[in-house]
């Protein structure tokens, strides 16, 4: 009898969980509407929605005139059921200083608040700044201090989920040993961190050009730096540590050359485009203003172009080399600000490395797809936690 009404428990939580999967996309649904995409019967879908409705997790968010009684009932995601908050640390902001980005949604995926704060990291301590942060997004949106379920933070580095650090990282206090359990610890909330490229690549499968690719891979071009993510079914490639894509460390001359060595970076990060556009007369006092500058105006900079093009192909043809993949996406605020011009001449420039046939394209988002993918990544989260716990109980 035990192993019995365990069986029943465990089948009425899977149909719970089963529901409210589809409940979580966007629209309302109606019973007779789940029935066909769950295929459960009419009474287990009723005392479904009775039990989503009486935990708060699903609502009546509106009736269908053409239907009389109970079936006339479209339900959804209540969306203060619970709040994803995204974290993204920047090495560089607009103010040329580290700055975070924060925002902060529902269970439906709108955005709720959204904020940037200028961080001082050599006197103030990440933990605290991130803190204030999130009680900043939680003021802002009008939200009881329990109803964030997870935040996700997002960084200009790597992170070892295994030793709970994050490694690559320029940013003053973020590389210290047991920061991340300590930050989950005055949060007193889920945690999740992960590099901010692999975070923009998530909301480019999402949003953007990579939605309907079997896999791409994805090339920031930044400010400061440059990173690489990696796709593969919608599965991210992160590493054994956490440190797949760190393509700027990709050296550029054998360890026994005579010459000096370089790696990517050198060759392709913001101080190298800055000097490069210096070279060649175009103004901007940094790399996203050259890039811009020269847009502008792209029979006046083919030669800048022609040159930047070379430059990042020595990184792209070796990515593709070894990953074949259908898709590269050039992301990132000096990848988009180059937009079609440079997208053309980084094409020709690899077709000239090798003969290679995977797809360039340039990322059609033009929001912060660093911070969309911080949100994507912690509403995900949040999702499968609800649907784990129904499933659990």
């Amino acid at each position: 009898m035990t192993r019995l009404a365990g069986s029943s428990k465990l089948l009425r939580a899977m149909n719970a969980s089963a529901a409210l999967a589809h409940l979580l996309e966007p629209g309302g649904l109606t019973r007779a509407d789940l029935r066909k995409l769950t295929e459960l019967s009419t009474p287990t879908i009723s005392e479904v929605l009775r039990r989503l409705t009486e935990a708060g997790l699903v609502t009546v968010v509106g009736h269908n005139s053409g239907r009389p009684g109970p079936n006339a009932e479209i339900y959804a995601a209540n969306p203060d059921a619970a709040y994803a908050a995204a974290v993204s640390v920047r090495d560089i902001g607009a103010s040329r200083a580290p700055s975070v980005v924060a925002a902060l949604c529902d269970l439906t995926g709108t955005v709720r608040a959204r904020i940037e704060r200028n961080v001082d990291f050599l006197h103030t301590d990440p933990k605290d700044a991130l803190v204030e942060v999130v009680a900043a997004l939680r003021d802002e949106a009008g939200i009881p201090e329990d109803g964030i379920h997870h935040v996700q933070l997002g960084v200009a580095g790597s992170y070892d989920s295994r030793a709970e650090t994050i490694r690559h990282v320029d940013v003053h206090g973020f590389a210290r040993p047991g920061l991340v359990p300590e930050i989950a610890a005055a949060l007193g909330t889920r945690i999740g961190v992960d590099n901010d490229v692999n975070l923009a690549a998530i909301a480019e499968r999402r949003r953007g050009v990579g939605r309907d690719a079997d896999g791409f891979a994805l090339l920031w071009l930044g400010q400061e730096g440059l990173g690489l993510a990696i796709d593969i079914g919608g599965t991210l490639m992160r590493g054994a540590r956490g440190g797949a894509g760190e393509i700027g460390y990709m050296p550029l001359y054998a360890p026994d050359s005579t010459h000096r060595k370089i790696d990517l970076q050198d060759l392709v990060g913001g101080a190298a485009v800055l000097a490069l556009g210096q070279d060649h007369g175009i103004t901007g006092t940094t790399p996203l203003e050259v890039v811009t500058s020269a847009a502008a105006d792209p029979g006046a900079a083919g030669e800048f172009f022609g040159q930047l093009a070379d430059r990042i192909s020595v990184g792209l043809a070796a990515v593709i080399a070894v990953l074949d993949p259908s898709l590269v996406v050039l992301a990132g605020p000096v990848a988009h600000a180059g937009g079609e011009t440079l997208l053309a001449a980084v094409t020709a420039a690899v077709r000239r490395a090798a003969p290679l046939e995977s797809t360039i394209a340039v990322t059609s988002i033009d929001d912060d797809a660093v911070l969309l993918g911080t949100l994507d990544a912690g509403l995900s989260a949040v999702r499968e936690a609800l649907i784990a716990e129904i499933r659990d109980n």
